[in-house]
């Protein structure tokens, strides 16, 4: 049985537009789609911010400006039947190429070499059915203006 861990992560918003830059993935215990903006680990001896600068450039292949910190969740969950346990550092920071905010998607590749596909979703695309993860992120962007 592999030991159980809190594991600190990074993610960034990249909002236009009233929408926000996120990953769709599939829980197939729950059948349940979930959202996430992109990012990811942070690594020993790397800080939140320098992860999801990292992260933003190993996923997507793009750099950011104008980073900053939105604010912190904990977040407890299930996730394909297995239990996780995270510390989320939530920032906020702009595309250096504009013309990022005017594709539907974005394409990425995560550590591990599996692509996916970002799209710019509003609030409205999010509900309890497909929830905005981790818990308690739509919250936050609710009230950091960042979503309607």
């Amino acid at each position: 049985m592999a030991e159980q861990r809190i594991r600190a992560l990074a993610l960034c918003i990249f909002h236009h537009k009233g929408k926000i830059l996120v990953n769709q993935f599939y829980d197939p215990i729950k059948q349940q789609v979930l959202y996430r903006p992109i990012g990811g680990g942070i690594e020993f001896g790397e800080t939140s911010a320098e992860a999801i600068v990292r992260e933003v450039r190993e996923e997507l292949g793009l750099s950011m400006k104008d980073l900053r910190l939105l604010g912190t969740l904990e977040s407890i969950f299930i996730y394909d039947g297995k239990p996780g346990h995270e510390i989320v550092q939530v920032y906020d920071a702009i595309f250096e190429d504009a013309s990022v905010y005017e594709q539907s998607h974005v394409d990425g590749q995560e550590s591990n070499g599996s692509p996916f596909v970002a799209k710019w979703h509003a609030s409205s695309s999010f509900n309890d059915d497909s929830p905005l993860v981790p818990k308690g992120l739509h919250e936050l962007l609710v009230n950091a203006g960042r979503l309607e």
